[in-house]
Formats: structure tokens, sequence, C-alpha cells
């Protein structure tokens, strides 16, 4: 954790029980449905959200589960905040299942992402879940949707709420905001339905089989999957040129990245045996400028690099600054224990039409 962080946590221990406490309070007000409202959606909502501030892999999770989804003959939509994207509408449509209608500054970087690894499924963004749900309903004639980082937003009632953790951060230092890393306090785990622990490799894995443990043990009831990012191949930045993985592991490369965790991306990089020159830290949703994409290619070029490398969350931002130097981006998928698979296929093995 950097310092700055752990200073501002330190701090907010004393607000902690406060704020833990609204928390509270605002999940049994929606449950209740005394004041704050919960709507009860016409098709199934799954929910993919975390307990924890900042990334725990929900993207490649949405898209995964939205693969599933299909192959069971499926018809879902993605709905999200939005949240970086630009579109200020009520209802904003990334993608009706044909075409991609906004770019990544309008639609937000994980939205446009989404839409472009998910022909045929729409995706829709605007602060208000439950409306931009049934637009998707009624438009697009979906059977189910797939509501992205919807664990704190009740406002929707979902028949599964997936809570991803990270294998690297896990609860953090346990404490709730602004004390440390949890949106809520433990407590709220009980409405889930599943446990997913992602980012699980070899240095981890004791410490995530550990934690897997701890979870069953405090609430035996909801399954507890894992599951790992693997590296699936190379984009660049030049239309049309391809490069293998083992083509890029052999270039210097200078990395950059404006993720919630962009030491991870660091780190996936070492393991996978890249040769790093140097790299450079973006806030998480960053907007990229021609400047930015000007300073990187020097410091690349200063560090005696080949080649810039992102994310692929980075890299949809950055097409209209492509030049002569390469921009690679590393793409990755998550996999899932065969359990999960088998886990989601019995949610809603019986709702394909």
């Amino acid at each position: 954790m950097k310092p700055q962080l752990s200073a501002l946590f330190l701090i907010g221990r004393l607000f902690s029980p406060l704020y833990s406490l609204v928390m509270v309070l605002r999940a049994f007000l929606y449950r209740k449905n005394i004041l704050l409202k919960s709507q009860r959606l016409p098709v199934p909502v799954i929910s993919i959200g975390n307990l924890t501030l900042g990334g725990t892999g929900k993207t490649p999770m949405v898209r995964y589960v939205t693969r599933l989804l299909l192959d069971q003959g499926l018809r879902p939509a993605i709905v999200s905040r939005g949240y970086g994207g630009k579109a200020a509408g009520k209802v904003n449509i990334v993608s009706d299942g044909v075409s991609i209608l906004l770019s990544p500054e309008m639609a937000g970087d994980e939205p446009f992402m989404l839409a472009e690894a998910l022909p045929g499924v729409p995706v829709l963004t605007g602060p208000e879940r439950a409306l931009v749900a049934r637009q998707a309903i009624r438009e697009f004639g979906v059977k189910l949707i797939v509501m992205d980082d919807g664990f704190q937003h009740l406002a929707v009632r979902r028949d599964l709420d997936l809570v991803l953790f990270s294998a690297r951060t896990l609860l953090g230092n346990g404490r709730v905001f602004p004390g440390g890393e949890l949106r809520e306090p433990l407590s709220a785990l009980g409405r889930a339905h599943g446990f997913v622990i992602t980012g699980v490799d070899s240095d981890n894995r004791v410490s995530v089989e550990n934690s897997k443990r701890w979870l069953q043990g405090i609430l035996p009831e909801i399954p507890v999957f894992s599951g790992e990012y693997l590296p699936a191949g190379i984009w660049h930045s030049r239309q049309g040129k391809a490069c293998t993985l083992v083509e890029a592991r052999r270039l210097p490369v200078f990395a950059f990245a404006g993720i919630a965790n962009p030491d991870s991306f660091r780190q996936t990089l070492r393991q996978e045996g890249f040769s790093l020159a140097g790299f450079k830290e973006f806030k998480d949703h960053h907007g990229y400028t021609g400047q930015d994409v000007s300073a990187l290619v020097s410091a690349a070029l200063a560090h005696g690099a080949q080649a810039l490398v992102t994310t692929e969350k980075d890299f949809v931002k950055l097409r209209p600054f492509f030049g002569e130097f390469p921009i690679l981006a590393l793409t990755i998928e998550l996999h899932m224990e065969q359990s999960f698979d088998l886990f989601m296929a019995g949610q809603f093995v019986d709702r394909s039409q």
C-alpha cells in the first residue's frame, strides 16, 4: 500500500464506525423498502461487484460470465454506471449488439471494452441502473441483465450476487472506509450468493487457500471460487500488424497503466517474462492526451525501450494518438475453476428462452 494511502486510512479510522453504521442502515432501509426502494425487474439480474475499493477484476468477470450465459442460449445485456465516460444521458447505448455507438471517451473505457469483446450483447450505461435495464429489456428483448459493479447498488434487486476479491489485496487492512479499503462492513457479505477470488498465481496460492477457508468458515452456505488471469495475446497499434507474445517478450518495453491497481499489471508483465525498461502509473480511468503519449514515447526512448506496452483498458483510449512508435496491449483472459461454470449453469439452466 502506498504511504499516502496508509496515512489517509490511519486518520480515517476515527470515522470508520460512523460510515459503517450509515452503510448498515442504508442496506436495512433498502431491504425493508423504507424510504429507499429496491425494484424487481421482469428478468433475472446478476450483479458482479466487490466489497473493497480498487480493482478486483470485475470487467474480466463480467466478460466471462456473459460468455457463459451466451453459451447457455441466454440473451443478456450488460448494464454499467459508465464511470469515467462523458455520455450524460439517463440511458446511454454503448452497443446495440450489432454496432458500437459510443467512443471510449463517451462510454467509459470498461463499457467500451465489453462492447468490443462481446458482439451481439447490448451494453448500456446510466446512473439509474433500473431505468437503464428496463430500456435494455424493452428495446432489445434481452432475457437477463448483468450488472457491472452492482454489489452496493441496492436499488435493483438481484437474483445472483457475485462478490469478487483480488488475490493480491483480499480484504486489505480489514477496516471500513475511510479507515480502510472496505466499502461496507463484513456483515454485508451475507447478501452474496457466491465469492470469487481473482488473480490467483503461484506466489499467492497459499494465502488464497487460507482466505477461502476463512470465508467458508464465516459463511459456510456461500460457495467460494477462484480464478487466474492468463495472457491471451498482443494487440498492436499498427493496424494489421501481428505481434505474438513470444516476439513481445523479446523487446525491451516501457510499460504504463491507468487502472485501479497498476502494480498488478507490472507484476503480470514480469511474471510473463517481459523485459521492462521502465514503468509509469496513471490514475484509474485516466483520460490520455497527445501530450501524455509524446511523453511516454520520450521516456521509452530514453530508457532504451523499443515499444510501449499497456493494458486493454488503456489501449482502447489511445487509438487517436497512435503513431510510428509501437504501442502494445497485453490481453488477458480470466480462467475459472470448472466448479464455477457448473455453479453458473445451475443458476439459469431453465431460463434459456
